[in-house]
């Protein structure tokens, strides 16, 4: 989900709620404690160099069981932080604590948001060899020398 679309979303809510996919919920008390815009400059495994942007929220519970997040507050936040920091319209990401921080992207099922699981992947599987039937292989087949990042 892009900054321009959860914008849209918050004008039309009464509540915003979070939930991981799990089922868990995001305890109602919740703040958002940062957003800001990440850039990432990476070289992959073959050799591309590769940029991303993201614009990053970060939840936190606190002992503050009063504590309600409006949408109204919600954009008012968002809002600044594209007028001090220039956020561009990037996709997001979330951050949650959980056992370690986790990373999560964001989709609206129509009445809450939903912290979608990430996962890593190869992006250069044909530079690295790799077909699909051999990234989807156990790991134990990866040996050296094997085309396998």
């Amino acid at each position: 989900m892009k900054l321009s679309q959860i914008k849209e979303i918050l004008q039309n809510l009464e509540n915003v709620a979070f939930q991981l996919e799990d089922g868990t919920f995001v305890p109602e008390h919740f703040h958002v404690t940062e957003i800001g815009q990440i850039a990432k400059n990476f070289i992959d495994c073959g050799g591309t160099i590769r940029t991303e942007k993201t614009v990053n929220f970060q939840l936190w519970n606190a002992d503050d069981f009063e504590h309600r997040l409006k949408p109204r507050k919600l954009l008012n936040i968002i809002k600044l932080s594209e007028d001090k920091l220039g956020i561009e319209d990037s996709e997001i990401e979330v951050e949650y604590q959980s056992e370690t921080i986790g990373k999560y992207d964001l989709e609206f099922n129509g009445k809450i948001f939903i912290l979608k699981n990430k996962t890593t992947a190869c992006l250069a599987q044909d530079a690295c060899g790799i077909s699909e039937n051999k990234a989807t292989k156990e790991s134990s087949e990866c040996t050296p020398n094997s085309g396998c990042c």
